[in-house]
């Protein structure tokens, strides 16, 4: 009872949660997809369910599941998703955690968020926007198998993960669009025999956990306000 109630996950998100697993054990075991891609989703869809509850403890999960995320991209010949989980995730991820840590409720395991100012905003929407386009014709002249998606996830990655670590609920909307044209990659990536089914199901997850944070997020954010 203590690792649950330390977890912060809800009855019914913890059901959730098992039935993501189980599809990923039959994932390996019946469709014999690829034992890092299972182990990538586990990872990283544990990361995701923690990070959306506001525990640091997800940090820990995170850092495993880009390893393992790493080690796809590399044997897939995505450079832009490669750079970017081994050269910034990984230790943003270790930042995030202490990071977090400095910023808990009082008496809980659970982190105060936080809502970006406009100025920040547009800030942000304008480096973000530069610097994907910039992505995109690097990744081109380095022959990615699909620059424009790997360009434009790879920056509002790098945008998001920011805004991860500040703990701000804009980093949900971000993550979005990242986890939805990541399915789309993955998925059609899958369509030509590459067993990363996994990855299939983890990014579609991320993209629906995004929607259901952002919504919880909004509604803790916006009760304080009021408060």
């Amino acid at each position: 009872m203590k690792i649950i109630k330390y977890i912060n996950l809800k009855f019914s998100e913890m059901v959730v949660l098992a039935l993501i697993y189980l599809v990923l054990i039959v994932n390996l075991l019946v469709f014999k997809d690829n034992p890092a891609a299972v182990l990538s989703a586990f990872f990283g869809i544990t990361y995701t369910f923690l990070a959306g509850k506001g525990n640091p403890v997800c940090y820990l999960f995170g850092v495993a599941g880009s390893g393992f995320y790493g080690y796809l991209a590399f044997h897939n010949a995505l450079w832009g998703n490669l750079i970017l989980y081994l050269g910034y995730y990984l230790p943003m991820q270790i930042l995030g955690f202490f990071r977090w840590n400095k910023h808990l409720k009082s008496g809980k395991n659970e982190i105060v968020k936080i809502s970006l100012s406009l100025k920040e905003r547009v800030i942000l929407c304008s480096i973000t926007t530069l610097f994907t386009f910039a992505s995109i014709v690097i990744l081109y002249f380095m022959q990615d198998k699909n620059p424009v998606i790997d360009g434009i996830t790879t920056i509002f990655s790098i945008a998001g993960m920011y805004l991860t670590v500040r703990r701000a609920i804009e980093q949900w909307q971000v993550w979005m669009v990242v986890n939805g044209l990541s399915a789309i990659m993955w998925f059609l990536i899958a369509l030509n025999g590459v067993k990363v089914y996994s990855t299939v199901v983890m990014w579609s997850v991320y993209f629906v956990l995004a929607i259901y944070f952002y919504v919880c997020w909004n509604k803790e954010i916006t009760e304080e306000q009021v408060g």
